[in-house]
C-alpha cells in the first residue's frame, strides 16, 4: 500500500526507501540492495543509484524551496564505485549550492556493513516559482 504523505512517492516506495532523516540541510535514506533491484549480472543496476540520488536530492531540495514554489531535477551524475548485490545501503544528500534558480545537491551511498563508498552522485534542481 502506497503513502501518500512519503516524500519521494510511490517510486521511493518500489526502491525500498525508508526515510530515516529529513531536513533542508540534510536527507537520509536506507535501503536494501534486493534482487529485484539487480541487472542481468547480479547486481544492482546502475539505475537505481541513479534514482536513489535524484530521489534524496529532489527531497532535500523540496523541502528547502518549501511552498515558494517546486523543484524538478535537470542533470544527474551518478558513478559507481562498488557493485553491490546484497545488504543494506545508506545513501546521504547534502546541498552543495542553493540560489534563486537553482540547488546543486551531493548524495553518497555506502554499505551499512562496511562503510565504504558504493556509489556518488550529484544532482542539479531547478526551482520553479509559481506566476
Amino acid at each position: 500500500m502506497s503513502d501518500p504523505e512519503l516524500p519521494g512517492g510511490q517510486f521511493a516506495e518500489h526502491l525500498g526507501l525508508r526515510l530515516t532523516e529529513v531536513t533542508e540541510d540534510r536527507v537520509v535514506a536506507t535501503w536494501e540492495a534486493l534482487p529485484k533491484l539487480h541487472q542481468p549480472f547480479g547486481i544492482v543496476h546502475g539505475g537505481v543509484h541513479c534514482s536513489v540520488v535524484e530521489t534524496l536530492a529532489s527531497v532535500g531540495a523540496a523541502v528547502w524551496l518549501g511552498s515558494r514554489g517546486q523543484v524538478v531535477g535537470v542533470n544527474n551524475n551518478t558513478d559507481f564505485f562498488k557493485a553491490v548485490s546484497e545488504g543494506a545501503m545508506r545513501s546521504t544528500a547534502t546541498p552543495l549550492h542553493r540560489g534563486r534558480s537553482q540547488q546543486l545537491w551531493l548524495v553518497e551511498t555506502v554499505s551499512d556493513g562496511d562503510a565504504k563508498l558504493v556509489a556518488r552522485g550529484q544532482v542539479r534542481i531547478q526551482n520553479l516559482y509559481a506566476p
